[in-house]
């Protein structure tokens, strides 16, 4: 598909790796002299143009600044940092007055976000934009897989829903789907549809590979450079015919690869080396440089190991980055959740002048992200949990939003929570519902269309006067109310059930109405982001007011996110060679 004719820097050379061909059970390895890292300084004779870039062939005369390669953050397996690195990348790129966008082909997720028209992202790359200075689009991330269950997801083609998908199917061989939408960002094509819809192996055929390289073409005439972002590992030998978003994506972009590797959880040098081992000769020229991250400790003490795996993998370290603490960057991932939930204390260890707010723990919680002005709230306690005693013992509970409502549902009831929610509320306990969590705080929810599953109805919680029904449309917009703004994402309809008033929670901009209040300790709202604004915060804490002993602090959110992309990327900047990576991506050699 590709004619690409890369080389490693100014001069060639083997590298000793195995190549892990297999011939009658045996593995052949070949040799080769080792690697010198003086090499690759001494093959950039354009280190002035880096300084000043006038100097550079590839300087942009309209532009002021030199043109970079597309760069490429992989991972030697998942939760490795390649997201928040990408922001880091965004962020100086953006210092340093280039005009940068994010991108991931692939996403899986369920914390997504909403794009200004209205379209579905995956919440790295909105994180990444807003690192960028740009607003988000769908190009960032054309394709995003929200789990439903362990062996199904939905699938978010170009923003929009086209269905659900089984793990198998989606990654047979050259993968395609059923034309059932043919969604698409008008704003590139007029007609609303690229001409190969319809395409493939197959009438009315959706062919993914084509369609997230054309959103890369897209965002690469309009953004310089693109940081790319792979996902999981690129060692996945079994995938490699497959893949949409780590080394066919580097070499459809013409990319740069930085390969991140994370020292805390042990094993680094194993799983460099090996992923740079397991990749094909055309694969290994593309990765330029390689990033240790999560370092605990003395710098000093890996300067050996550095120089080491340079030797060994004869690609340059760009730099070994310290583990932080104090740096607060929106995160994606079910495994920060799980830190989250693993790391906080319960309401037994709640201050008692603070207030305790419960996240209800969710199988498939989504866009966890609600929470992080809440969280660092200094009058606020809060944790996340499904344990019943702790829910009894809590000022405020939050039924968070979830990717599958009638499951979540379904495991509330058979596990106590519910009954502990509803007990705690009559006690006196604050419950607020967003998205997922307003729909089963009413009467019941509805499924007739089988659109999240097999389950055709279960009784809610019973604290709303409110019936859901889920449908095949699906709401992803961004909205302003009289708090502030937010957004929405969401399958299904709620009303009030017959013989119930209207109680609005919110009043949008647009005239229109959303959640149900029914007093100051039980609401509902499919707005996530609410508690982002500080004046639905202070609404959410008035039962409260005589248990807080601290005052409410002005709290900008827009501000502190803007400090903390600041704060990483100077964190970056002072680990990570960035003169050296400027020299990668602009050496056409």
């Amino acid at each position: 598909m590709w004619n690409l004719d890369f080389s490693l820097f100014t001069f060639h050379f083997s590298l000793k790796f195995p190549t892990f061909a297999y011939q009658s059970g045996t593995y052949e390895t070949f040799r080769s002299r080792l690697f010198s890292y003086k090499n690759v300084l001494a093959s950039y004779t354009h280190i002035d143009s880096i300084k000043n870039p006038s100097l550079h062939p590839s300087y942009e005369e309209g532009e002021g600044r030199v043109s970079l390669h597309p760069v490429m953050l992989a991972g030697t397996g998942s939760d490795v940092g390649k997201s928040i690195l990408a922001t880091a990348l965004c962020r100086i790129f953006l210092q340093d007055g280039y005009h940068p966008a994010p991108f991931k082909a692939q996403n899986m997720a369920l914390n997504s976000f909403a794009t200004p028209e209205g379209l579905e992202i995956g919440r790295a790359q909105a994180v990444q934009a807003e690192a960028a200075g740009i607003p988000c689009h769908t190009d960032m991330n054309p394709l995003l897989l929200k789990p439903q269950s362990d062996h199904t997801s939905q699938v978010v083609l170009n923003g929009m829903p086209i269905g659900n998908r089984d793990a198998y199917d989606f990654w047979r061989k050259d993968p395609l789907c059923p034309n059932r939408h043919l969604p698409h960002n008008g704003e590139n094509h007029p007609d609303g549809l690229p001409p190969h819809y319809g395409g493939g192996s197959g009438r009315g055929s959706i062919d993914f590979r084509q369609e997230v390289c054309a959103a890369f073409d897209r965002l690469s005439q309009r953004f310089n450079p693109i940081v790319m972002e792979g996902a999981g590992s690129i060692s996945e030998i079994n995938l490699r015919d497959h893949d949409l978003v780590n080394m066919p994506m580097a070499r459809y972009a013409h990319a740069d690869v930085i390969l991140v590797g994370d020292i805390d959880r042990g094993g680094v040098f194993a799983s460099v080396y090996g992923s740079i081992a397991l990749q094909t000769p055309e694969d290994r020229k593309h990765i330029k440089g390689i990033i240790i991250n999560k370092f605990r400790g003395d710098l000093r003490l890996f300067d050996e190991g550095r120089k080491m795996l340079e030797e060994l993998c004869g690609v340059p370290v760009l730099g070994v980055v310290p583990y932080y603490k104090d740096i607060h960057i929106e995160e994606e991932d079910s495994v920060a959740l799980g830190r989250k939930a693993g790391g906080q204390l319960s309401t037994l260890n709640s201050p008692l002048s603070t207030v305790s707010v419960a996240v209800v723990l969710l199988r498939h919680l989504s866009n966890f992200t609600d929470f992080n002005v809440l969280e660092r709230d200094p009058r606020v306690h809060l944790f996340y949990t499904n344990n019943t005693d702790d829910l009894l013992k809590s000022d405020i509970i939050i039924i968070p939003g979830s990717k599958s409502t009638l499951s979540d549902l379904y495991e509330l009831r058979r596990n106590g929570v519910a009954q502990a929610i509803i007990r705690a509320h009559r006690q006196g306990a604050t419950v607020m519902g967003i998205c997922g969590g307003y729909q089963m705080m009413g009467v019941e929810v509805c499924d007739p269309m089988h659109v999240e599953g097999n389950i055709e109805r279960l009784p809610g919680l019973g604290l709303l006067p409110t019936t859901t029904t889920m449908s095949g449309e699906k709401v992803t917009r961004q909205v302003m109310c009289e708090y502030g703004g937010g957004y929405e994402i969401h399958m299904g309809e709620t009303h009030p059930i017959e013989g119930a008033a209207a109680s609005p929670l919110l009043h949008l901009n647009d005239g229109t109405e959303d959640g149900y209040y029914m007093d100051d300790r039980c609401m509902g709202t499919y707005v996530h982001g609410i508690l982002d604004n500080q004046s639905f915060i202070e609404k959410l804490l008035t039962p409260f007011k005589e248990k807080m002993q601290q005052k409410a602090q002005a709290f900008d959110y827009k501000t502190f996110k803007d400090e903390q992309y600041d704060k990483l990327a100077d964190h970056v900047r002072q680990h990570v060679n960035i003169d050296l990576l400027y020299q990668i991506l602009t050496n056409n050699d």
